[in-house]
This record gives C-alpha cells, structure tokens and sequence, in this order.
C-alpha cells in the first residue's frame, strides 16, 4: 500500500432520504470538502445515496462517519480501492430523482429485491445449467470485460433496461418459473435496482451479485476467477484490471469511449479529437475545436512539468 496515498470508496444505499435532508448533508459535504482534498461524485435523491468518494484515509473516515449519521446506518455498500494520484478533479454532488436513472415508476428496492449472492458463491450459480446470467451494464463497459457466458443487453443507458427486459427476457428463459436469472454490474447498485423491476414484473428466482465486480476482483483468487477483461470505472483510471489496479485503457475526449492500446494504434485514432467508434460522428469543424482542446491540455502539461522539474 506504499505509496497509495489515495483511499477510494465507492458506496450506494437505497433508503427514504428526505429533502430537507439532502440538502443538509450536501452543504456539510461542501464544508469539509473547503478545508480538506475531498473529491468525488456523489448523488443524492429521495430513495438514496449512490456515488464514489477520493481522500486521504482520516478525510474518508470523516465523510464516512458523517454518512452513517444520515442514512440512519444503514448498509452502504463500500468498495474501497487506493491509489497513487487523485482519481476526480473536485467533488460534485448532484441531486437527482433516482440514485441510478431508470425512469421507472413504482421501483422500491429498499422494499423489495431479489436474493443478494456473495463472491464466494456468485461461481456456482452462474456455473448451473439452469441460470442465465445478464450484465445490466451499458454496452461500452461490457465491451472491456464481463463474465463468460453472460447476456449483453446492449444498452446505451440504464433507462433502456426496462425496454430490453420486455422485449428480450423471456426469449431467454427456458422456464420462467424454475431459471435462474443472475444479475450483476460494477458496485452492485444497477443490478439490484433491476432485481426490483423484474420482481414487480412477476419474475421469479432472481439473483444479484452484492457488492458488483469490483467486490467479486477483490474476494476471488485469479485461478477462480470468472471474469474476463476489465472492469469499467467512472472516474479518471477508466477501468480497472484483476489486480483492482488502473488498467490499460484510456478515454477518448471526442466521444467517451474506452480506448485500449492497441486501439490507439489504429489509424483512426488521433488523441482527443477522434477514434475508430468516433469516426462518422463529428463535423470538421468539430475536430478543429478538439484539436485546439487537446493542444491546450498538452501545453499545461508541459507548463506544469516545468514547474514541477524547477
């Protein structure tokens, strides 16, 4: 842990947050934040808390603390990484409808969700014949890395998960009263809002991995591991490999996109103006503006290596 100067969490908990509530954890969050090297992201809604927090560890333990004061302790569903360098540029908190947007009416999963599944036994159940596995991320996670043998529902956004489960599920199943469905994303929020939609929809045996990906990498040695890739992170590592360490891939500025190495080898691919998924997207005189952009953020690297060197 040499080195690791960074602790980062990330958490979510669904749970009736009140308005008057919200507003007063997020003008305490801002408070510290003015007196300490607080970054992150955080989102605030009237069923929860959902987002990832960068500090130094007495700094996380402060907000921490703070945290379980509000939610009235319950379960936050921490993840903890570190790492060497800060991981956001500064801290936002948003306040939204929903932690995780679905656009779904009715969806209480603080009520009502399906069965969580440990790391330790996550192995066994999606290994059984009779469990289909769905991965309830967007596609462009999926892309980097995903258990073997899992759906892809190639979604775009979270919102269009509805959709797809209506007209896509049941073709799935082979027995919609005995089949299994496994269900799992990075930290653990998506997959168990999604337990919640199929629950209200009449669906029966539903599974959930607790804690995500990012639990499953930590708990579960290499040679037991089931996940293939890496894992996609919404923070500046961009994804990170088995080791819970930032991986190999980078983030194209013109689209958003996950770029690996050997993408940006591709003739296509010229940093932060364009890459191969990005290509038809943009006008000329969109490139010119990413061009000057990316021109700009080369000088004050320089600039700043400068000032580090002297």
């Amino acid at each position: 842990m040499k080195g690791n100067n960074y602790k980062i969490v990330s958490l979510y908990s669904f749970f009736p947050f009140q308005e008057n509530l919200i507003l007063d954890l997020r003008n305490k969050l801002l408070e510290i934040e003015n007196k300490n090297d607080l970054s992150g992201l955080l989102i605030f809604a009237s069923e929860g808390i959902n987002g990832t927090i960068c500090a130094e560890k007495d700094v996380i333990d402060i907000v921490i603390n703070l945290l379980i004061k509000y939610t009235d302790t319950r379960n936050l569903n921490i993840k903890v990484n570190f790492s060497k360098k800060k991981v956001f540029k500064k801290l936002k908190i948003k306040i939204k409808k929903e932690i995780v947007t679905m656009g779904i009416k009715g969806i209480n999963p603080s009520q009502d969700n399906g069965t969580y599944v440990d790391s330790y036994n996550w192995n066994k159940l999606i290994k059984n014949q009779n469990t289909i596995v769905i991965d309830t991320r967007n596609n462009y996670e999926v892309s980097i890395g995903t258990f073997q043998n899992s759906i892809n529902p190639k979604t775009r956004n979270f919102s269009e998960f509805p959709r797809w489960v209506d007209d896509n599920l049941d073709s799935h199943l082979e027995n919609k009263e005995s089949t299994n469905i496994a269900m799992f994303c990075t930290g653990g929020i998506r997959c168990e809002k999604a337990t919640s939609l199929l629950k209200k929809k009449g669906y029966k045996n539903i599974y959930h991995l607790q804690g995500g990906i990012l639990q499953y990498l930590d708990d579960i040695p290499k040679e037991e591991n089931l996940f293939k890739g890496e894992c996609y992170v919404f923070d500046k590592r961009v994804a990170l490999n088995q080791k819970l360490e930032k991986g190999t891939y980078s983030i194209c500025h013109a689209c958003g996109m996950p770029v690996s190495i050997k993408d940006q080898k591709r003739k296509e691919y010229k940093k932060g103006i364009q890459c191969h998924f990005c290509i038809d997207q943009f006008s000329d005189d969109d490139r010119k503006r990413f061009e000057e952009r990316q021109k700009q953020i080369d000088r004050l690297k320089l600039e700043n290596q400068k000032i580090y060197k002297d």
